[in-house]
């Protein structure tokens, strides 16, 4: 889709690591390669820990600025036709929103969370821009959201954050030999994959099965000393990270991509990428797998380890279903997912926003005016465990162990939050209570 007329597009990110950097260098190049008269510009509020997107960025013509300062982000922001701001509730972009009064802009907002558990979108944050668009319509069910969602079409809608497949090679031939080769690809820590996850490797009936986890080891190690101490170490591999994911996922047959019920994900790139390699999920029946994996047709949805079990041998005993469900993901997600639709999809909405007029944003009023009540204001219902000095500081019950996602050390946790303004005593005070926790 080309625009009426050229815009300058800036886009404000925390940074340009994983699925954020990669969708955002995608769109540029196809920008480029279209010719649609956009240009993009990317202030990135922290300097990239690894240039491969900022690279990409800047050689189909878009511009990368690191670390602006708040006068000349809000400049930038005032000079800009479109302002897309990528929104997981970072608290360095936090510290921009609830700055102040923000100066006027046409803000289109990209929220690449769910939002269906911590971090949480506050429904005022819904209505305030132009634009709010989520990344995947799971976030629609959120009881806080849902009826806001419905009354606004035109302002509120769904935009898959997917960078697509083009660096990607045909899907290989499989021969499906015993036993299946199964593999993961992403964060190996519990507050992403399932807390139970190794009673699912354990539930396994087939002899000599082994899951390869691709990721950062570091992650991993409490999920090794875990896999020791219930028996199943023998089913784990631990590769570490690999950049070479198309080489990774050609050798495998089957992704078991059990995630934490609580997670934070939308697109989850890393199961489209192997869908598109031809590498068949199985995965629960969480809201934003829903949304992707089409049971039966483009993978298998399971609810327990037995039928996890039961999905590993129903697969092995029918390659020919392997086969077909191989094929009929790879087909699916590379049209479904494309770069291509994810532009046309923005593009619409960038066409219509052209047509209104800029205006000025004060986000104190959602978000709240300190670091502290940024943090809390999309912590939902773990927000008892973040009291004022008057507050009661536990229900009846007292204080126990929290989800894991609370003792990230980033993903938006106090602790996040903590380590970007540590002059701030709340938060200074939240993190110790939680180190009291564990």
């Amino acid at each position: 889709m080309h625009l009426c007329r050229p815009i300058n597009l800036l886009h404000i990110t925390a940074h340009l690591g994983g699925g954020v950097g990669k969708v955002l260098s995608r769109l540029v190049a196809e920008s480029a390669r279209r010719r649609d008269g956009i240009k993009h510009s990317i202030a990135c509020l922290e300097a990239p820990e690894k240039g491969q997107f900022a690279e990409h960025v800047q050689e189909h013509g878009g511009e990368v600025i690191v670390c602006p300062t708040p006068e000349r982000l809000n400049a930038l922001a005032a000079q800009a036709d479109i302002v897309q701001l990528e929104w997981w509730h970072h608290p360095v972009v936090a510290g921009w929103l609830c700055s102040g009064e923000l100066p006027a802009m046409r803000l289109v907002v990209w929220s690449h969370v769910s939002g269906l558990h911590p971090p949480e979108i506050p429904p005022a944050f819904l209505t305030a821009p132009h634009r709010f668009l989520f990344t995947s319509p799971c976030s629609r069910e959120h009881p806080a959201l849902a009826g806001l969602a419905g009354t606004g079409p035109a302002t509120v809608d769904a935009v898959f954050s997917s960078g697509g497949f083009d660096e990607l090679p045909p899907p290989p031939l499989r021969s499906y030999r015993q036993p299946l080769r199964a593999g993961y690809l992403g964060t190996l820590n519990f507050a992403k994959l399932h807390p139970h996850f190794l009673e699912f490797l354990a539930a396994v009936r087939l002899p000599g099965f082994r899951v390869a986890l691709v990721g950062d080891p570091t992650t991993a190690s409490e999920l090794l000393r875990q896999a020791g101490r219930q028996g199943v170490a023998d089913a784990l591999e631990i590769r570490g990270y690999r950049s070479d994911v198309a080489g990774q996922l050609s050798g495998f047959d089957v992704l078991p991509y059990l995630l934490n019920p609580l997670h934070y994900g939308t697109t989850e790139n890393a199961l489209l990428e192997a869908m598109a390699m031809g590498v068949v999920p199985i995965v629960l029946d969480n809201p934003a797998e829903r949304h992707l994996v089409r049971h039966g047709e483009t993978g298998l949805v399971v609810d327990s380890p037995a039928s996890f079990a039961d999905a590993l041998d129903f697969l092995t005993g029918n390659p020919d279903e392997l086969r077909r469900l191989s094929e009929q993901a790879a087909r699916e997600i590379r049209q479904r997912f494309s770069v291509g639709n994810t532009a046309d999809r923005l593009a619409r909405h960038y066409g219509a926003v052209l047509g209104e007029p800029k205006r000025s944003f004060d986000f104190r009023p959602v978000f709240g005016s300190e670091p502290a009540d940024w943090f809390r204001a999309c912590i939902g219902a773990q927000a008892w465990r973040f009291p004022d000095p008057a507050a009661s500081a536990a229900p009846a019950g007292g204080r126990a162990r929290g989800p894991h996602y609370l003792y990230e050390k980033t993903k938006s946790s106090a602790y996040h939050f903590c380590s970007s303004y540590p002059g701030d005593p709340r938060l200074q005070r939240w993190t110790a209570l939680l180190e009291e926790d564990r």
